[in-house]
């Protein structure tokens, strides 16, 4: 099978980096700016998704994602892209980053179908630089709050109200979701679940919570406590989880950034009160999307290996796993 049919560019043949003129106003440079000065590693990671998303538009369409990248990253992570291209990389850059997206949207849209979607809210914590609620047409019925620290939901509210300037035509840019309420708040802290509860969240109402490429951030307690709050909502109603974790092999990629780690996320969260969980791996067969032909890459080979080896016997180098996990539960529900 060819690269293109397992929706890759031909390895040799990826486009050329066209920056939107957009990235070049006064408003948006200025924006980026003050990005680089002033935000920490955590905030900036925001930008490094949507760069993701932007230089693998094949697969993720995604309006706004050159735009909230900006053009540093951007172009940071295509001259990686293209030095992949050139050595035949088994793993091209970013593609960590457009599975992880596909995975997680083809959850949600699944999670609210299954509940019809009426009326169900749908939480972002950690909400960054996701547009969401303007690329996916499956949150048509749903209530959605995106909650973050107040500099990068203002950053961001800059950044969109710029694009919705800049063009005459807005057909692409309109929200798809039921509404969208932006909440100012830190999940580090002890207040956000009353902060988000202020802006209009019902506990009692069907939820499906998204936290995309942020647990590992926060401490071993204050992650435990994120995870804690949500469970406790399975007593009260459906209650989805979306959330990826890493192992602890690969909070050592970063030491002064990855905090949070869970070899056995499929343990943990029964144990706080989900019934039902499910993990996958990047390349599994619902977190491939085509995009993990070669079957020697470097996530193929790790799922072939069990879960307990920290080190890889091929050569001793650290096994650094992402695992992509949903965890549902309800008050009608039996636990394990």
């Amino acid at each position: 099978m060819s690269d293109q049919e397992n929706g890759l560019p031909e390895v040799r043949k990826w486009p050329e980096l066209k920056l939107p003129d957009l990235l070049f106003t006064d408003t948006v440079r200025q924006a980026h700016a003050r990005i680089e000065k002033e935000w920490d590693a955590q905030q900036r990671s925001a930008c490094q998704t949507a760069a993701g998303r932007a230089l693998w538009k094949h697969v993720i369409h995604d309006p706004f994602a050159e735009l909230l990248a900006g053009e540093t990253y951007l172009t940071s992570l295509h001259e990686k892209i293209k030095k992949d291209c050139t050595n035949n990389a088994r793993e091209i850059s970013g593609v960590i980053l457009a599975v992880r997206t596909l995975w997680f949207d083809s959850k949600l849209e699944s999670a609210l179908h299954s509940s019809s979607g009426r009326d169900t809210q749908v939480v972002l914590l950690g909400a960054g630089m996701d547009a969401r609620a303007y690329r996916l047409s499956c949150l048509k019925e749903s209530h959605v709050f995106e909650v973050d620290l107040p500099e990068v939901l203002q950053m961001k509210t800059t950044l969109l109200q710029a694009a919705m300037e800049s063009t005459n035509d807005h057909r692409h840019l309109t929200m798809k979701a039921k509404s969208l309420t932006r909440v100012v708040a830190d999940i580090r802290g002890n207040d956000w679940l009353e902060k988000l509860q202020t802006s209009g969240f019902v506990p009692e109402k069907n939820t499906v919570w998204v936290l995309e490429g942020i647990l590992y951030y926060l401490s071993h307690s204050q992650a435990m406590q994120v995870l804690k709050i949500i469970a406790d909502k399975c007593t009260l109603t459906q209650t989805v989880l979306l959330a990826d974790f890493m192992n602890k092999s690969s909070t050592t990629l970063s030491s002064s950034v990855f905090h949070f780690y869970s070899d056995w996320p499929d343990h943990l969260l029964p144990s706080l009160g989900f019934s039902n969980v499910k993990l996958s791996q990047i390349g599994d067969p619902d977190a491939h999307f085509g995009l993990m032909p070669d079957p020697l890459n470097l996530f193929n080979k790790l799922r072939t290996l069990p879960r307990s080896i920290q080190t890889h016997p091929d050569d001793g180098t650290p096994c650094h796993r992402l695992y992509l996990v949903q965890a549902s539960g309800s008050p009608n529900q039996t636990l394990p």
